[in-house]
Parts: structure tokens; sequence; C-alpha cells
């Protein structure tokens, strides 16, 4: 008997849609590739340490969405986490965002905030009226020291190319703060699962409405018993890549271990260009309800993503943005399939979008079901 609903992926959008089509009395039926579900916000217990890792790297739950926030809730208690950043830069440790803390280390100043405001106001290269890439962004809101001691660098090792050859928006994101606050994050709720990201994916999956297949790749076949596709893997590699492949920056992990507090926070950017990693991220401090004797770091090293690599951070510059028109076109003549989440629409998507993106799609296949209506190939539009 076939499966009304197949979904490919165990991810976030997989696992979110899924439940909502379970709970409306669909049959869903769920391949993952990987031999564990979660993607890749997926966590595990180190056997050495008992330090939860984020195996993929950190995944720190901010939102302003509070139906979103009640909705992680109910399938896992949030604990209260802040994500305060430090950096390294010319052989100093700064804190992160750039703040009235950072400006008057960095400058050897003890400006109040409207001081502040002036002094890199000051620093600015006001001459640049409309910044267009990574670097006029940088220049013309903190001037060319910040930019050199904080972000030229770092964005470089990032991205693999010169911050000019970046967009604004890229920088946009990151704030400048004329006060001591060094909460990396600004949204209401904010937190981390106490029992790790894998274990409420699974609370989420817990139906009996859901079928789970690890370690089962997609195979085209497999869409002939199903009313529709939820594909949540790359868009180019639902069509075999053959108009090409969209660009990816993947990450490299070098773990190690040590005994006590290797560096004092969860997470300490490196920004000088020599340094060849990004960051170290220390594990147990993502969740400081928790006590451990040893600890599990990660260096990250950022490079371009090849075939057999995991996809991290879309580039989205004009090249792919140009192979992503094809594909959406192609998509988009497509019936009984629509592409989800961060691979499927070639966005970057912190993980409360990526859950509130979910339950919209679910809810538009409901209400298409209902009224006789085609399910797009894409409710959350890539471009």
């Amino acid at each position: 008997m076939g499966k009304d609903i197949l979904i490919v992926g165990a991810g976030l959008s997989g696992a979110v849609i899924g439940r909502e089509l379970a709970e409306a009395g669909h049959s869903v039926r769920i391949v993952e590739a990987r031999d564990h579900i979660a993607g890749n916000c997926h966590t595990e217990r180190c056997p050495e340490t008992g330090v939860m890792v984020h195996v993929y790297g950190p995944h720190i739950f901010h939102t302003d969405d509070t139906g979103v926030w009640d909705y992680v809730n109910a399938h896992m208690r949030f604990l209260p986490y802040k994500n305060r950043v430090k950096a390294q830069s010319g052989g100093r440790v700064f804190s992160l965002p750039i703040n009235l803390l950072t400006i008057n280390q960095f400058f050897g100043q003890t400006l109040r905030p409207a001081e502040a405001r002036a002094f890199i106001e000051a620093q600015a290269d006001t001459t640049i009226e409309d910044p267009q890439t990574f670097e006029e962004q940088a220049l013309r809101f903190v001037g060319p020291a910040l930019y050199e001691a904080f972000f030229k660098g770092y964005t470089q090792k990032q991205w693999g190319c010169h911050p000019r050859e970046l967009p604004a928006a890229i920088l946009k994101r990151l704030p400048v703060r004329f006060n001591y606050d060094d909460d990396y994050f600004a949204h209401r709720h904010q937190g981390m699962p106490e029992g790790g990201y894998t274990e409420m994916v699974a609370s989420i999956l817990d139906h009996p409405g859901i079928e789970v297949a690890l370690n089962t790749p997609y195979a085209p076949d497999m869409a002939d018993d199903a009313d529709h596709v939820f594909w949540s893997g790359p868009l180019d590699a639902y069509f075999g890549h053959d108009l090409g492949r969209l660009g990816y920056r993947t990450l490299d992990f070098e773990r190690f271990t040590e005994q006590g507090d290797y560096q004092g926070c969860a997470v300490m950017n490196y920004c000088d260009a020599e340094v060849p990693f990004t960051r170290i991220t220390e594990h147990k401090h993502f969740a400081p309800w928790e006590t451990h004797e040893g600890s599990v770091m990660y260096r990250e090293f950022s490079r371009a993503c090849g075939p057999d690599d995991i996809p991290y951070y879309p580039i989205r510059q004009v090249e792919e943005k140009t192979l992503l028109r094809d594909y959406v076109t192609r998509a988009e003549t497509l019936a009984g399939v629509t592409f989800v989440g961060r691979l499927g629409t070639y966005r970057y998507l912190d993980m409360d979008v990526t859950i509130r993106e979910a339950l919209d799609t679910a809810r538009h296949f409901l209400r298409s079901r209902a009224g006789n209506k085609a399910m797009p190939a894409f409710v959350h539009a890539p471009l």
C-alpha cells in the first residue's frame, strides 16, 4: 500500500511538515540519506566527556515569533541561553557584536554612547552614499580600522573571496551598538533545547502516521506511490545537477578535547586573515546548566563546497542567481512536488524561519487539498 505523502529529508522542514500532515490524517513517509534525523542541527552526547555536541556546528535558537517558540517548547523544554561572542584580532580579545565596550577597548577610549556614535561617524567614509558591496558597507558605517580588525579577514576566510565581491546585505545583518549590550541576537525568545535538537525533532516525528527511513537516499521511483512529494534536499540535486551546481560554502571541523575550560566562552572568532580557521566553538558552554570536567571543541574551516560535501551557506551571487532562476523556472513546470527549506529554496534560513515556513507550507497544502487546487512548487519563492 502506497504512502500518500513522501518527504525527502528528516530535518526541521521535513519533520514539521510531516507532523502537521500526519495530524491532519495523512500517511507520511520520510526518507533520510543520513543515519540520523534533525539534519544539520543534529546533536549527540560525546561518549568521552558527556558534553552535548552540535555535530554540524552550533545552532542557537532565537526568534521573535512567539508561535514558533511555543511550537518548539511543546516538543522540548528550552532553557535560557544568550550568545555572547568573543573575537581575537591583533593578539587581543574583544566583545562582538561591536558595542560600546569593543569601541572603547579598541581605540583606548572611555566614550559615552553619544560620544561613541560621533566618534564612529568621524571614522566612517561618508563619501560612500549608497553602499553596494560588503566592503563599502563596512567602510561607510564603521570606518577602515574596525573593518580591517573585525570584518575583512574573517569575511575572506568565511566566503573565500574579497569583501568587495560580496553584497552589502551580508553586513547589514550585523549590528553595531552604542551601549554595553553584548547579546549577539536581539530577539525576545532565545534558548537551547534541554535535551538537544535531535531529541526535539524525534518528538516532532513521534506520530503513528509518520514512518521514517534512515540511510535511505531518494530514488525517483519512490514518488510513484506518493500523492505529493516535499523535497528538502538541494534544489539542483532534484534535477541531477544537469544545468550545473548551485554554489555553497561548506565547513570542515577539527575536533579536539581538553580537560577543564578551554576558552571560557562558547564562540571565539578569529578575525586575522593569517589564522586559517574562522572560529573555535566550545560546546559545553552551549548548555550552561550542565557541568562537565572534559570539554569538546571544534575549529571551523570554511571552503568551497564540492560534490560530496555537506552544503552549508548558499553563495547567491550573480552567477548562482542566474542558475537558480533556471532551476526555479524548471521546477515551476512540475506537478506533485514542492521544494522546501534551506536547500530546497537555496536561501540562508534561521531555524525559526525554517519552522515557520514549514508550518505555512503544510497548511497551504491542506487548504489546497480542501479546495481541489494545485500545490505550487514553491510556497516561499527562492528569488
